[in-house]
């Protein structure tokens, strides 16, 4: 039972002393696992504070060579291994399970008492396996669920549509086990029952698929699958790799498990979350915007997957604002408005404009008309721009192109291809290693935002992140809209009476709903705070608009009020950079498109002249030269 040939025994096998390198090795792997493990998946699944983070890691790197003695001592060398394998699943689900349990109890406000049906599922075809009758739930003075009620069948897909603040995530969140509906009833499988928990809700067979993926990249895809899974400690790897096999096998998804997850694509890694919760049993998959980040061919594959899972009897809950991938995939489609339940419907019995009138109460046009403008002066001219992001990995990679008055320049690209370091560069927030930026002929690398807008330069920007970068939640929108001009006001004291008159002209011009024009930024809705973003910035009546991602979150009739202010920035000679999702809106929207793809350039196109699928295949990688020469070769 020797810990290795180094370790000097003393006075038996269980008095020996392990050697240095097997207590180094055996804490790396303790550090590793559980820094990694343990404080980043939990800090990415329910946002622990930096302080609480903080006395854990300190608490880990005090008594990591300690409990690398005690395993090293009590391990035999032939099953060491396994061991400490199962050991640091064990650590990593143990402390996940915890600490996402007394983040549910707190944010939903119940007691950590629940009963739990043991009942086994006995289904019929054709059944009914989620009814929601009557659900009410209230936050403080706003009612997010009026009396909804709404069922999933056996072997069904179901879309839920709504504006911003229907009530979408509310409902599903109660389904989840996140929230507790203050009135109303939840079946499974025709047997009532109360949850309070997400883990009271797996074990009801109910699986939710986040839009932002609860992955730990530097573990396997298998290890990502049994993680927090009771038992999981005494499960081999074989034994683990069997079952897990056997879930693919059974639903017919393909994916090598022993992958960690930094070297999946986006599409590989949501096929990971799908197993995840089939592994642990769902028969219930609630998927929460799941194409968001995922190119047309990836989309496509995931709605094969999702067939799949319905022909075996699965029931399957989509929250999306995409009206087209609704009619593609789902069986029925339920409409939310105000908190309230509008209609159910067959999606095979309705259309496009009859789902957008029920979501929005009213007539919506949905044609983005193109305006011809002739193109002005060059604006902006990027040369050979790079970039580098962490660990020196370069995230832009010698980028040229150039934007003119009155053109929009969409950009496209799978999540983490660069858009976000390239807008924020061309704003002055993002370090550039080298290459130049000439906006109206002044090369800008190396101004901070401060020094662009004392300059005088007529750019806004923006951001991804609306209330990390771009407003502060705690002021009101009269302080939000003096964020960009008191620098340029002269003395001391500041006037607050020109924003306010802002404030004021763009609530009324972009429709927000808001209490007052005192009330925090952060009690308002996410669509009515890019709103407020993205009117602020309007409103100083740029010269290059920088917009990424202006509508995310936003539901059709907002997004397309968003489109109609772009084509009026259009229309005043402003230059555009469109950074966007929808691939069917860039094409309309914009003149032409660039296609980023791993911090590269694939291709420069006129909308005109690509098709979705073009964009799709750059997307993924495909250079403009390959997709023209296919395309000859195919009218030959």
């Amino acid at each position: 039972m020797s810990a290795c040939a180094n370790c000097a025994p003393k006075r038996g096998h269980w008095k020996r002393f392990p050697c240095a390198f097997c207590v180094q090795r055996t804490a790396s792997i303790l550090s590793n696992s559980l820094q990694w493990g343990i404080v980043l998946a939990t800090e990415a699944e329910i946002g622990l504070s930096p302080a609480y983070r903080g006395r854990g890691l300190r608490a880990f790197d005090k008594i990591s060579s300690r409990i690398a003695i005690t395993i090293i001592r009590l391990s035999p060398r032939k099953s060491r291994s396994d061991f400490l394998m199962k050991l640091k699943l064990f650590l990593i689900s143990s402390a996940f399970e915890r600490r996402l349990d007394k983040h549910i109890v707190i944010a939903s406000g119940c007691s950590n008492h629940y009963t739990i049906s043991t009942q086994k599922d006995v289904v019929m075809e054709n059944t009914v396996y989620v009814e929601m009758k009557n659900i009410c739930k209230t936050f403080g003075v706003i009612r997010a669920n009026n009396n909804i009620s709404f069922n999933v069948n056996q072997g069904e897909i179901h879309s839920l549509l709504g504006e911003n603040g229907a009530g979408k995530s509310t409902l599903v969140n109660m389904l989840s086990g996140i929230y507790t509906p203050d009135s109303g009833s939840i079946e499974i499988h025709g047997a009532p029952v109360r949850i309070h928990s997400p883990r009271q809700a797996s074990e009801l067979g109910i699986g939710m698929i986040h839009q932002h993926f609860k992955l730990i990249d530097v573990l396997t895809a298998a290890e990502n699958i049994i993680l927090a899974e009771k038992g999981s400690v005494f499960l081999s790897r074989k034994e683990a790799a069997k079952k897990i096999e056997k879930v693919m096998e059974g639903y017919g998804l393909f994916i090598d498990v022993s992958k960690k997850i930094s070297e999946m694509s986006v599409s590989e890694k949501q096929t990971v979350e799908i197993i995840k919760v089939l592994y642990r049993g769902a028969k219930i998959l609630i998927l929460d915007e799941p194409t968001a980040v995922l190119t047309p061919q990836e989309t496509e594959k995931l709605f094969v997957i999702l067939r799949n899972l319905a022909k075996r009897g699965c029931a399957i809950i989509i929250i999306t604002h995409k009206l087209n991938e609704v009619m593609s995939i789902s069986n029925r489609v339920t409409v939310l408005r105000q908190g309230e339940t509008i209609a159910t419907l067959d999606t095979a019995s309705t259309n496009l404009r009859e789902l957008t009138e029920l979501m929005v109460g009213k007539p919506v046009d949905l044609t983005i008309e193109k305006i011809p403008v002739d193109k002005g002066n060059l604006l902006l001219e990027v040369k050979d721009l790079s970039a580098l992001g962490e660990h020196q990995v370069r995230v832009l990679k010698n980028l040229s192109f150039d934007l003119y008055e009155g053109e929009i320049l969409g950009v496209a690209g799978v999540a983490g291809s660069g858009q976000k370091e390239l807008c924020e560069g061309i704003a002055g927030l993002y370090p550039i290693e080298s290459g130049s930026i000439f906006f109206e002929g002044e090369n800008i690398v190396g101004l901070n935002p401060r020094d662009i807008i004392k300059k005088g330069i007529s750019m806004s920007f923006i951001p991804e992140d609306r209330l990390g970068m771009g407003l502060i939640a705690s002021m009101d929108m009269v302080d939000n809209m003096l964020l960009k001009d008191y620098v340029n006001q002269p003395g001391i004291t500041i006037d607050r009476k020109p924003a306010r008159q802002k404030a004021e002209r763009v609530k009324k011009r972009l429709n927000i709903q808001t209490p007052s024009l005192g009330t925090p930024i952060r009690k308002l809705s996410g669509g009515n705070i890019q709103k407020v973003l993205l009117g602020r910035e309007i409103d100083a009546t740029p010269h290059l608009l920088i917009t990424a991602y202006p509508v995310r979150g936003l539901d059709i009739g907002a997004s397309y009020n968003i489109y109609d202010l772009l084509k009026e920035q259009k229309q005043k000679n402003t230059g555009v950079l469109y950074i966007g999702e929808d691939l069917d809106v860039l094409i309309e929207l914009c003149d032409r498109i660039m296609v980023l793809c791993d911090g590269k350039i694939t291709g420069i196109v006129e909308s005109s002249r690509i098709t979705k699928e073009g964009l799709g295949l750059l997307m993924a990688g495909e250079t403009l030269s390959a997709l023209e020469e296919e395309e000859a070769s195919c009218k030959l």
